[in-house]
This record gives C-alpha cells, structure tokens and sequence, in this order.
C-alpha cells in the first residue's frame, strides 16, 4: 500500500452503501446511505480524490458496526469516534463539537448551538453552513440540528429533508404532528 494519507471503504448498512474515510488522525469523511455502492463511492470520492481503497483498520471497523446498528434502529453512540477535521476552521470546529453533545433521540436548532457558543443569533446562520459542511454526517450528527421552531431545515444528504426526518425517526423523534386518534367524518 502506497503512503496516501487517505483510505477509504464502501459497505452496505440498512437503507442502502455507506462510505467512509480516514486518515491517521481519525474519520475523515462519512458518506450517508445511497443506493448503489458506485454512487456512495463517487459521492465520496469527490470530496477526497486521492484516497485509495483499503480494508478498515480495526478502529474504522467499530465505527462501521455502529454505523449497521444505527441504521437497524439500535441506540449508538459516536461520541468517542475520532475525526479528522483537517482544513475547518476554528469556530466550525467548535460548532462541531456542540453538536456532537447532542445526543440520541435529542434535538437542537441552530440557535440554541449559536447561543450555547456564546454567539448571538446572527451566527446561526454560520451553524447552518456548517452543518451543511459537515464532512462526517451521522458522527458529527447534524440531522439532529433543526432550523428554528422545531422545523427540519435542509440537509445536504442523498435524500435531503426526507433522509434527515428518516434518521430522526430511527431515534424516535417524531416531528410530524401526531396522527389524530379519531378521524372525522367529511360531510
């Protein structure tokens, strides 16, 4: 195997092939469910050109089991995984890891993350674009991040909102309004 610093696999988790990325310094890129493992491998390979394919070193391994288990619907968390943030700036940086304490089946908004980093709601705006930037999707868990009164907000995975409302709902977050227990009748 050549010295390239990036590696990468593709496998297959329920709801479709995953991609993910690492470098020496930890996860470098994750690439959320697709249909086809030549999409996620082209998805992922776009944003990290010169990686090269290899077996998962037995860190990357434990990161894949709990990528299949979260998409079974088992309650996982990434909190502990190393990532690569290379190339971010500082204040992405620390927008990531505000959403990384955000944890299973919990919810915030872009201006709470704001706020919680002592920035006033103008940089919601910033958190936005960085969860919009955000390299390594489900373990830095920006599906989590909803834009202001609870409302999904967009997402920038295969999919879009309806992926993000999916991953939710695996943790059991409901943001529809409940169904009602008894129908009308429509005269």
């Amino acid at each position: 195997m050549s010295e390239a610093t990036q590696h990468y696999c593709i496998f297959e988790a329920t709801g479709g092939h995953c991609g993910i990325a690492w470098s020496g310094e930890g996860i470098s890129r994750f690439q959320l469910p697709t249909k086809s493992a030549e999409s996620t491998e082209r998805l992922l390979l776009r944003r990290i050109p010169g990686a090269e394919r290899a077996a998962p070193t037995a860190e990357v391994a434990v990161v894949v089991d709990k990528v299949k288990r979260y998409f079974r619907g088992e309650e996982v968390d990434f909190v502990d995984v190393k990532v690569d943030l290379d190339g971010q700036d500082e204040f992405f940086r620390e927008i990531y890891a505000a959403a990384r304490r955000v944890g299973w089946g919990k919810t915030t908004t872009y201006g709470s993350l704001a706020k919680e980093l002592g920035r006033g709601p103008e940089a919601a705006r910033d958190v936005g674009q960085a969860m919009a930037k955000n390299p390594v999707g489900l373990i830095i868990p920006c599906h989590r991040v909803l834009a202001a009164g609870g409302k999904i907000g967009g997402f920038s995975a295969p999919g879009g909102a309806s992926s993000k409302q999916r991953m939710l709902e695996l943790e059991g977050v409901a943001l529809a309004p409940p169904k009602p227990v008894q129908q009308s009748l429509d005269f």
